[in-house]
């Protein structure tokens, strides 16, 4: 298949780690207390950090042709969700415990219960039209391994996470190993097909067929202009949501946790769901939601107590109450069994159908509040109930591959994929 990977002979990988640097940086300059606004501030806000998130997306897509092949999608994906670490940064700064948490759960939870499903509706859409039969499953490459079982990785510990019920500066520097590794494993991988300019979205492609000094110019104004929009508007943006939730009558917590990840995240949406229309890169676009869902359960995750502890001045543990505990916990299952159903290198139509209706079962309870009446005890327990299920279905997932004693497919071709390209250049390397 087709990937947007590509190498360049002068190592353009070096230029992630400075981007990272640079964002960084960014974020410490932005910081601020947060200021009471009125809910009129998200008409100007939300389109602003919509815009910002475009542009980024835009630069990343076009950068990605001068980035080395093995850290693309990953970086991609990374740059794509700047603007949702921007706002976790703002709530983690304001020791806003309950909306960090909030923001985090959901965008997670869009991720695989909304992202994943709809890659799939998208690609079995054009796969009808194009050869008029149903699409049964998008087949995975097999260097898609490495993100499924880089998925897997952080989620085990997260378990910890949520056993001790607190985030702190130990686990965000576990966190970051986790995904300074992932990205090593994918450095080892052999370059794969480039895939062709034509096949890029209309701005992108514009600014990569441009001549090379306007070509550079427009991916670092559209970094910067992003960057600068994030700076002015992510603080007004975090804050007006909450005063739209009270005008509203939804819960603050219910409200962050599902508007901001939406608006935050929508640029990565629509550019996965643009390489599903392809259906042959139906699988790239699904690798890039889970190379999203890694960034967030290592990068973001490990972000929070670091601004968190920044903000209080000596290092600090983030606490989770037992609602937040819960939120977690949801969270966790619904990607335990989203990489369970990716274990045997494929999405099914039932599996994507799954976890979309698990996932708007709860999301169409949310806004209720808890009470008396089928909708009051609905919104009290459903988190529950789905939360159950997930770790039913994980459990039962589990014993079928264990006690069959099928074989975990991700986890055969990894390694595969680690004896021919890992370990022979770490032995070269030691002798």
């Amino acid at each position: 298949m087709k990937s947007p990977l590509s190498s360049r002979p002068d190592g353009g990988v070096r230029a992630a780690p400075r981007l990272g640097l640079f964002f960084g940086a960014f974020l410490l300059l932005a910081a601020g207390p947060m200021r009471e606004v009125p809910a009129t501030t998200a008409l100007w806000a939300t389109p602003a950090i919509l815009l910002a998130a475009m542009l980024i997306a835009w630069a990343a897509e076009s950068a990605q042709f001068f980035v080395a092949q093995g850290f693309a999608l990953a970086i991609l994906a990374w740059l794509q969700t700047l603007p949702e670490f921007a706002v976790e940064f703002v709530y983690a700064w304001n020791q806003q415990v309950p909306l960090l948490l909030a923001n985090l759960t959901g965008a997670l939870r869009l991720l695989t219960g909304l992202g994943w499903p709809m890659i799939y509706f998208v690609a079995a859409m054009f796969h009808r039209r194009k050869s008029g039969r149903p699409l049964g499953e998008i087949r995975l490459e097999e260097e898609h391994c490495v993100e499924v079982v880089g998925l897997l990785v952080p989620l085990l510990y997260v378990v910890v996470i949520w056993a001790k019920r607190s985030l702190n500066l130990i686990d965000a520097a576990v966190l970051i190993l986790v995904y300074v590794a992932y990205l090593l494993v994918l450095g080892k991988l052999p370059p794969q097909e480039q895939e062709h300019v034509e096949e890029l979205e209309i701005i992108p492609r514009t600014v990569v067929k441009s001549r090379p000094r306007v070509r550079n110019l427009l991916i670092l104004g559209f970094f910067l202009g992003g960057g600068a929009l994030i700076y002015v508007c992510a603080e007004p943006f975090s804050v007006s949501l909450l005063a739209v939730s009270l005008a509203i009558g939804i819960p603050p917590f219910v409200f962050v946790q599902w508007v901001a990840p939406f608006v935050s995240e929508f640029p990565e949406k629509l550019s996965a769901f643009y390489w599903a229309r392809t259906v042959d890169r139906a699988s790239m676009a699904l690798m890039n939601m889970v190379s999203s869902n890694i960034n967030q359960w290592t990068l973001l995750t490990a972000m929070l107590p670091i601004v968190y502890s920044i903000s209080r001045g000596t290092p600090s543990s983030i606490p989770f109450d037992g609602h937040q505990e819960l939120e977690i916990l949801m969270t966790l299952g619904q990607s335990l069994v989203g990489m369970l159903f990716l274990v045997n290198m494929k999405l099914a139509w039932w599996e994507a159908s799954s976890l979309f209706g698990l996932w708007f079962i709860q999301f169409a309870f949310s806004p209720f509040p808890p009470g008396p009446g089928f909708l009051g005890f609905m919104a009290t327990h459903i988190h529950r109930y789905v939360t159950v299920a997930y770790f039913v279905w994980f459990a039962i997932g589990l014993g079928r591959y264990l006690f069959k004693r099928r074989q975990l497919e991700a986890f055969h071709l990894f390694a595969v994929m680690w004896r021919r390209h890992v370990r022979p250049r770490r032995d070269a390397a030691v002798k």
